[in-house]
């Protein structure tokens, strides 16, 4: 019998129109980034849900600061001075090296690194995919964040923003898969990209010959380029170095310093150009003295020793 109600598209052709309307998506976003502004407007709408989600944890967090006993305060209290103390030493080692730096750089005519900016953040989604390895930051472009941002720990780098909302950033960790980072073998300088495994705790140095000179303890560093993250950066340590017979390339694999699995803070890090004048493209002060190799030197005139070959040589023409 037939129904009274009409029936629309059958299974098959609503499939076909959706798989269509998906791939004609997914196009617009990736060669035009159109859907940006969508992306972004979902991202502050679900924003709320994912503070309501991670208030369970803060609770917790707060739970333990308050009914924590007066000798474990006090016991944390004395760490943390003690802490406090080192970090300020070294603090004031680390001022002296870098003026001393700057005062190196400028006397070579060398451009001074950029001052540096940090911001922390905190963790409050982790996505559950296995196949991506994505943490949500609670600040977004209202806090001047941007799209390739590092982000690190106390112990190393952590990965990079990817997206960019008002209230809210995601980052990939350097382990994802579909992440790679310039690196370098701090011990020599040998130069390498670090891709991810997929795993947490380890990251693949691939494309290196058997003869390369690296080996198991070595610590690698960001090697600044790119121009996504700053050099001198602590990232993995070697853990294993194999140079199979008939393989072209040695099988290389490193663990990330940093915590990726740990901790709810994290910190964003940019170069601060505007609070550098060399970085501007303004010139730097020398006090008078012009820099070595500079066009200065170009210009200045020609001292007495500098005439007198040619003067020499008019005298030898005039005799012969």
């Amino acid at each position: 019998m037939q129904s009274i109600f009409s029936q629309g598209p059958s299974a098959s052709a609503r499939m076909i129109i959706l798989v269509l309307a998906s791939l004609a998506l997914m196009t617009v976003d990736h060669r035009w980034h159109q859907l940006e502004v969508v992306r972004s407007a979902l991202s502050t709408l679900l924003y709320p849900l994912q503070y309501t989600v991670d208030l369970p944890i803060r609770f917790y967090y707060w739970g333990e600061e308050v009914f924590s006993t007066r000798q474990t305060l006090l016991k944390k209290n004395r760490e943390y001075e003690t802490r406090y103390l080192e970090n300020r030493v070294q603090l004031q080692k680390l001022d002296i090296l870098q003026r001393e730096n700057a005062r190196l750089r400028q006397l070579l005519g060398a451009t001074p690194e950029t001052a540096e900016r940090l911001l922390i953040a905190e963790i409050i989604k982790v996505d559950v995919d296995p196949n991506r390895q994505l943490i949500v930051l609670n600040k977004g472009s209202h806090n001047d964040i941007y799209v390739g941002q590092p982000v690190i720990d106390a112990q190393g780098v952590m990965g990079q923003v990817i997206h960019v909302g008002p209230l809210s950033s995601t980052a990939i960790l350097i382990t994802d898969i579909s992440h790679a980072i310039p690196v370098q073998v701090d011990r020599n300088g040998l130069r390498a990209i670090a891709f991810g495994s997929g795993n947490i705790n380890e990251l693949e140095l691939r494309n290196l010959p058997h003869n390369t000179d690296i080996r198991v303890g070595d610590t690698l560093v960001t090697s600044g380029l790119g121009n996504h993250f700053p050099a001198n950066y602590p990232v993995a340590t070697v853990t294993s170095v194999k140079r199979l017979p008939g393989e072209l390339f040695a099988r290389i694999s490193a663990k990330p310093l940093a915590l990726l699995d740990q901790g709810r803070e994290v910190l964003l890090l940019w170069n601060n150009k505007a609070d550098n004048p060399l970085a501007a493209g303004e010139s730097p002060k020398t006090d008078g003295q012009t820099k070595i190799g500079t066009p200065a030197d170009k210009d200045k005139p020609k001292s007495a020793t500098d005439k007198q070959p040619s003067k020499q040589a008019s005298k030898q023409k005039s005799e012969q």
